[in-house]
């Protein structure tokens, strides 16, 4: 160990002292970063491989080496010394097989700060990848130790997760730009994956499966101030703009770790409103992209879970839970329409889903309260009630439609008839018995005629002026 210092602090020596004779050569370059590279190995081996020198005498040097090679590397504006020097400290404790202890955590830590420090002052954003490729798996390998105290742990998490935020976000202010640096976008999308992956697995390993939920979403909230506070500060709105798309993400995985059941789909729904709320305030279409992507999550889970199609004909197993969740789907779809108009969806479009959904919550309430028996099986009532239901309601929208003379009511009038018509004559016609056909037929034929009637009275005005013209 005496002869690896001794080795390393000459070669640093040499490569100074050709600087100062002949200049920036790649020699002296190569010396310096070299020689710093060997210390950090140096100290690692000494410190966390051979126990000869302390943790803290060892921390002391390793941020001596650490400032000596910021600034040299500052000084010389030498890409060199950064990627042979402070690279190649951060993989020191890897290059000497120093294994996961928190001696060589720390001074990967030191080599990570001085990593920083160049990249912020030198504006290389080269440095950014190169730091964070090479101590993120040695950080994972740390945190996957169980030996290592669970609270110690997450505040390692913390504080590197703040070291790769400083560098995102410095790199920013420091080189402003209008539009998302890749570099950028990738360090904050690989930091948000990586200390957040590995908060959960630790406490989900651990037992602790509340206390990972609590951390995706706790992740979720600091990115969410984050996003919100460096909108002002950074020129780019895209970078913002990225930050707040990551605390919706984690916010949406949070919520379907910690809720299930009609309450997940409440909290999807609340996402989608609030989202589409800001699409609007802030004319952004990328809030309205992800407020219709809660909305399809909320709809997608009520139509597999609380409400199968097949529910229609057999009920739901939970009447309540299957009614909350059509409802919450409803007002989002409303809430959508009203908030962020044309982005990327037409508000009519919205507004027919919303009474779609109103259309299915009646309908799987009749089915269950009269169209299946104590035993579980189907009922003739609730069908013919259904039949009857979805005509009344098409022949009501088309009445409705042809008196406000809009289109949007007058096609969906008939589209629900439609699909009236085609119930009754596919499904009740071969299933159910001769009366409740009967019925059936009746009740859909009055209420055709009454449509017709009334769409013969209360025609468009444009094709009464066709006609007269």
């Amino acid at each position: 160990m005496v002869l690896a210092f001794l080795g390393s602090t000459i070669l640093v020596a040499l490569g100074l002292v050709l600087y100062e004779r002949q200049g920036q050569t790649q020699a002296a370059l190569a010396a310096v970063g070299t020689g710093i590279a060997a210390l950090y190995a140096s100290l690692t081996a000494a410190t966390a491989l051979y126990d000869l020198i302390s943790p803290a005498l060892g921390l002391g040097v390793a941020a001596l080496v650490g400032l000596t090679a910021t600034a040299i590397a500052v000084r010389w504006n030498a890409p060199v010394v950064a990627g042979l020097g402070i690279v190649g400290a951060l993989l020191s404790p890897v290059l000497v097989d120093a294994g996961v202890s928190g001696e060589a955590l720390a001074f990967m830590a030191f080599a990570l700060v001085a990593a920083i420090g160049v990249l912020l002052w030198q504006r290389w954003d080269w440095l950014a990848a190169a730091a964070f490729l090479v101590s993120a798996p040695q950080l994972a390998a740390w945190a996957d130790d169980g030996a290592n105290d669970l609270g110690l742990v997450l505040l390692v998490l913390g504080a590197f997760w703040m070291l790769y935020i400083i560098a995102a976000v410095g790199y920013e202010v420091r080189v402003p730009t209008e539009t998302l640096r890749s570099s950028s976008a990738l360090l904050i999308l690989a930091d948000v994956a990586t200390i957040a992956g590995l908060g959960w697995f630790v406490l989900h390993d651990r037992g602790y499966d509340t206390g990972a939920t609590v951390w995706i979403l706790g992740m979720a909230a600091v990115h969410l101030a984050l996003g919100v506070g460096v909108l002002d500060r950074v020129r780019s709105r895209d970078f913002g703009g990225l930050t707040l798309a990551l605390a919706i993400g984690l916010s949406a995985l949070g919520f379907a770790l910690a809720l299930d059941g009609p309450a997940l789909v409440a909290g999807w729904a609340a996402h989608s409103i609030g989202l589409a709320w800001l699409a609007g305030r802030h004319e952004d279409r990328r809030a309205a992209l992800g407020a219709l992507a809660f909305l399809a999550l909320a709809a997608a889970h009520v139509v597999t879970t609380e409400a199968p199609l097949e529910s229609l004909r057999n009920g739901v197993d939970d009447l309540p839970d299957a009614l909350f969740g059509i409802a919450a789907v409803t007002v989002a779809a409303v809430a959508y329409a009203r908030f962020a108009t044309g982005w990327p969806v037409s508000r009519w479009v919205l507004d027919a889903l919303a009474a779609a959904a109103v259309v299915y919550l009646v309908s799987v309430a009749i089915v269950d309260q009269l169209g299946v028996a104590p035993d579980g099986s189907p009922q003739q009532d609730g069908q013919v009630v259904l039949s009857a239901m979805w005509s009344l309601t098409g022949l009501g929208a088309l009445i409705y439609g042809l008196l406000r003379d809009d289109r949007r009511y007058r096609l969906g009038g008939l589209g629900l008839l439609g699909i009236a018509v085609f119930k009754v004559f596919f499904y009740d016609l071969s299933e159910l018995e001769s009366i409740y056909r009967v019925l059936s037929f009746i009740a859909l034929g009055l209420l055709l005629l009454a449509g017709a009637f009334a769409y013969q009275r209360l025609r468009p005005r444009e094709t009464r002026a066709g006609r007269h013209a």
